[in-house]
């Protein structure tokens, strides 16, 4: 990659990491948020899911502007949006619901502006041969900031519970503005892929739509599904049901998220590399699927604790390894494609959640058997997605 390229790969990713770092400041602060203004549990859930849907609505739109268009400016007005909601949501904590839902409503509208283009450019600057590792970067800066966020939540939060938006506000407008100077010409950074563009490829670009596409769609969409109800319900199913404290908890969040950084940053390439992007889809979901039936039937805690680091390790290269795969596809309609995928991922934050509560409700063991056949049905449907050598 050219210095103009490491340049804007830099920018690309702390952008992201920022705006996933505010997203997870206000997981700790909710029960205080809940406490002060006298919400209910459904007035919090309509808060996250708001999110959610807006995110859902606008990302496809707002990919397809950035491939008739142009991807820099939406990110700079996505950033500039995620300081505006962040302010407005501490602006609103201890007056009034409507207040902090608009808040979270543009914060959604901010990640849809932002994170597909931003995925969509960095494949722009890229080849076959370095996109994973690049897109391990900007997946590690996404796990990254959703791990960071509710710790620099949850400190903020004991000094004032409207210090992390206000301090995510300012860090917000910061980045804007080192975006907008630093970031290079995009014609630049784009012309060096368009240049270099094959007649193979340009071939590929006339067969967007496949089979195997429609079908890895519809995967995004299944398992968005369990995947957001096993994230959600970790917690709460390790601290009821199998006796984990806070302390072991927060251990379990270190340790994972030390593991999943090296695998994407060190790791991810280079299976890439060996086994390809669907393989590693596919493996991924069949351990997870293994490790959540051997989650259910295991007696002592560090069988639960092995297990489940095995689940989200695996989550947190299938990402990635989607985002990569789906890269492929075409060269002219990357936004179009990412807005899709986190559109469809937006649908399993939305409901995987919602219905995994409900589950741990009626039974302890609901939601990860639910979770288990979803994978199962993930990774059958892993099969029916064939690329050939020559497709990408």
């Amino acid at each position: 990659m050219t210095s103009f390229q490491k340049r804007a790969l830099a920018l690309l990713v702390g952008s992201q990491l920022l705006i996933m770092l505010g997203i997870g400041l206000i997981i700790p602060v909710e029960p205080y948020i809940k406490d002060d203004m006298g919400l209910t549990a459904t007035d919090m859930g309509i808060m996250a899911a708001l999110f959610a849907a807006v995110q859902f609505l606008a990302s496809p739109i707002i990919g397809r502007l950035s491939d008739k268009f142009a991807r820099v400016p939406l990110i700079a007005i996505g950033l500039l949006l995620f300081s505006i909601s962040e302010g407005l949501f501490a602006l609103g904590i201890g007056h009034a619901l409507w207040h902090l839902n608009v808040a979270r409503a543009l914060g959604g509208l901010a990640a849809a502006l932002s994170i597909p283009s931003i995925t969509a450019l960095a494949s722009d600057m890229t080849t076959s041969s370095n996109r994973a590792k690049v897109i391990g970067w900007l997946s590690a800066a996404f796990s990254g900031g959703i791990i960071l966020g509710p710790g620099v939540g949850g400190v903020l939060a004991n000094i004032d519970h409207k210090l992390p938006f206000f301090g995510s506000a300012i860090l917000g407008a910061v980045a804007f503005l080192i975006f907008i100077i630093f970031m290079p010409n995009e014609d630049y950074l784009r012309s060096r892929q368009i240049e270099t563009k094959t007649d193979q490829t340009k071939n590929k670009e006339k067969h967007f739509w496949s089979l195997s596409l429609f079908m890895l769609l519809i995967m995004i969409l299944v398992s968005s599904f369990g995947l957001a109800a096993f994230e959600n319900m970790f917690s709460l199913y390790f601290h009821d049901v199998r006796g984990f404290n806070l302390n072991e908890i927060a251990i379990f969040l270190i340790v994972n998220g030390f593991l999943s950084l090296i695998f994407q940053v060190a790791f991810f390439e280079k299976l890439v590399q060996y086994i390809g992007e669907l393989m590693i889809i596919r493996l991924s979901f069949l351990f997870g699927f293994l490790s959540i039936i051997w989650i259910l039937f295991a007696q002592h805690k560090w069988e639960v604790f092995v297990a489940t680091l095995i689940v989200f390790v695996g989550f947190d290269i299938l990402r990635p390894a989607i985002t990569t795969l789906l890269s492929h596809i075409s060269d002219s309609q990357q936004g179009f494609i990412n807005g899709l995928n986190m559109s469809l991922t937006s649908i399993g934050n939305i409901f995987g959640p919602v219905l995994g509560g409900v589950l741990l409700d009626l039974n302890s063991n609901l939601p990860y058997t639910f979770v288990a056949i979803i994978l199962a049905l993930a990774t059958l449907l892993t099969l029916t997605i064939k690329f050939k050598n020559n497709q990408y």
